[in-house]
């Protein structure tokens, strides 16, 4: 009789653990499930990875590409700066202009030039 007690319970053990692991299952397979659960998210959360990375990588050649644009700029303002140096240098070398004499009269003023018009031979034998 004890034995069979302990049979009984011994079946009823194993049932229940099966019917747990039944239950386990079948939330095991809604957690996966690609389009509602944890799987679906997963998936997405996936995809979104690999475009944000295409999207780095794309902006890291974008701004290698400027920086070595402005290194290029940035060379030639140096040097641009350093030849502006030099012609402001040189330009303290150049004697100023002499103030122009004034006239030795006063009263005298400076004269228009006087523009005449000579005639044509072939126009003075036609009159």
């Amino acid at each position: 009789m004890v034995e069979m007690i302990a049979d009984v319970l011994l079946v009823a053990g194993a049932l229940g653990a099966g019917f747990y692991c039944f239950v386990l299952a079948r939330r095991l397979s809604r957690f996966n499930d690609l389009e509602k659960g944890i799987g679906g998210a997963v998936a997405v959360l996936s995809a979104q990875v690999d475009d944000l990375t295409k999207t780095l990588q794309s902006a890291q050649h974008t701004a290698s590409a400027s920086t070595m644009s402005l290194d290029g700029l940035t060379d030639r303002a140096e040097s641009v700066a350093k030849r502006l140096e030099i012609l402001v240098a040189a330009m303290h070398d150049i004697p100023p202009e002499p103030a122009k004499q004034p006239p030795a009269h006063q009263d005298e003023v400076p004269r228009a030039p006087v523009f005449r018009r000579h005639s044509n031979a072939s126009e003075d034998t036609a009159a």
